[in-house]
């Protein structure tokens, strides 16, 4: 008799939406853009956004999908979900949430639960309606609430979180901080009209150089002709000293 197991059929959606606004929508993609900019040169950290997490082998009904997530130790690449056990095992570290105007409490204190029961070291929930952030770290076990979380520096990414009248930013190690594709794209909208102005000014230089050897050149021309004027001139003084002499005349005594 031959025994068969059926493969377990992960699924790779959960059937809700990303984002329920579009600033739940950009601030994910900020900070997901953000976390994978970070560790582009890292190939074995992958960062997800919206993505399916299975923690247990075979079940199906366990899963999560955290608006940003970022795995040390696993390579980059496109999955459909994130299956834990063929991915070595390795729990997903670092964990970010947008809160949504619709969601209740009782929903983010399931999902505080999940990544408290499934080993989560870092997570990050963020508030725009009310510009709240919260923050857990994992010590001895359990996730414990951070306090303050102003200026807070996430020991996995290196990054600080500061909380602006603008609501939340993410600054990186370097100082810079995580940027909307629209805000980059005002930067390099300055740059390039900051290039153009620099090539405009380079060109004005450039002409006022030109302008500057021209007349350097005309001064040259003038004191050229000056000298081949005052040369005709003693040419002219030395004929004429020459024909006062033969008319027995001393032109120094004229």
């Amino acid at each position: 008799m031959q025994v068969t197991t059926a493969e377990i059929i992960y699924p790779s959606t959960d059937d809700q939406p990303m984002a329920e606004s579009t600033i739940q929508y950009e601030l994910i993609v900020k900070i997901k853009e953000g976390c994978e900019s970070l560790f582009k040169d890292d190939p074995n950290v992958f960062v997800a956004a919206d993505l399916l997490w299975y923690p247990v082998e075979g079940r199906i009904d366990i899963s999560q999908a955290p608006d940003t997530m970022v795995i040390f130790g696993r390579q980059k690449g496109d999955r459909l979900s994130y299956i834990q056990c063929r991915e070595d095992n390795v729990t997903p570290q670092v964990v970010f949430e947008i809160r949504s105007h619709n969601d209740r409490q009782t929903k983010m204190n399931k999902k505080l639960s999940f990544y408290q029961r499934h080993g989560v070291e870092e997570y990050y929930l963020y508030d725009p309606e009310r510009n709240e952030l919260q923050g857990w770290q994992r010590i001895e076990g359990n996730l414990e609430v951070i306090e303050p979380m102003e200026g807070w520096i996430s020991p996995r990414l290196g990054v600080r979180f500061e909380l602006g009248e603008d609501g939340l930013e993410i600054y990186r190690p370097d100082g810079e901080k995580f940027i909307s594709y629209a805000e980059l794209e005002a930067e390099r909208e300055l740059d390039r009209q900051r290039l153009q102005q620099e090539s405009q000014r380079a060109e004005q230089e450039s002409q006022r150089a030109e302008q500057a050897d021209q007349r350097a050149e005309q001064a040259d021309q003038r004191a050229e002709q000056a000298d081949q004027r005052a040369e005709q001139v003693n040419q002219i003084a030395q004929r004429l000293a020459a024909k006062l002499r033969e008319l027995n005349i001393d032109p120094d005594s004229i």
